[in-house]
């Protein structure tokens, strides 16, 4: 990792240490990474100090999507999903917000590894749909791109972990209550069809 890469990732970490912070002394802790991920910026980038106090009083620059990665992973033709405890137990395909460093493949991989237990290698990219168009619940203040991965079990087996409590293997049409906030049957039905029908084509809104 390069001082350019660190200093972006300290950002980050910062950044979302003082969105979920609530203790007053992490959050002094979080302030002290801005500065030094701030110092770390301005020797290895193009902004200044103040230009970068500036760019982080307007909201970190310019506005983007933020971007979730989803694993679509097959084995006997059932699809493999995680039950997810921060949603009361539903399920859902592995995977989370893409990490900064990290390609959206690098991203999936780590995501299925975590909530699940298992080493996969991403095959391709079925989709990227926004998640307002797609109507996935419940609306959210800022938009996000969900970017869908058919990947392959290469290793590793069924883990529980923190996030989850459950890795199973469902058939189309027995699927669990669904974690609607993070997938949505007709996306599934949609990884389905293309993954059948051979469709190497990426589909997008």
């Amino acid at each position: 990792m390069n001082s350019l890469e660190l200093a972006r990732e300290l950002e980050a970490l910062a950044q979302s240490g003082l969105h979920y912070g609530k203790d007053p002394y992490d959050r002094e802790r979080y302030q002290r990474l801005l500065e030094l991920s701030a110092e770390l910026l301005e020797q290895n980038g193009t902004l200044t100090r103040d230009e970068l106090h500036q760019w982080r009083a307007a909201d970190f620059g310019y506005a983007t999507p933020k971007v979730d990665v989803r694993a679509f992973c097959l084995r006997d033709n059932k699809v493999m999903l995680v039950s997810e405890n921060a949603d009361g137990g539903r399920w859902t395909l592995p995977g989370g917000w893409a990490d900064v460093n990290q390609s959206a493949a690098e991203s999936v991989v780590r995501e299925v590894k975590e909530e699940s237990g298992y080493d996969v290698r991403v095959e391709r990219l079925l989709a990227v749909w926004d998640r307002e168009k797609q109507g996935n619940p419940p609306p959210y203040p800022y938009s996000i791109y969900k970017m869908f991965f058919l990947c392959e079990i290469t290793g590793g087996a069924a883990t529980e972990t923190l996030e989850t409590s459950g890795v199973e293997f469902f058939v189309l049409d027995e699927l669990p209550e669904l974690s609607q906030a993070r997938v949505i049957e007709k996306q599934l039905r949609r990884c389905f069809e293309k993954v059948q029908q051979g469709d190497l084509s990426s589909d997008f809104d």
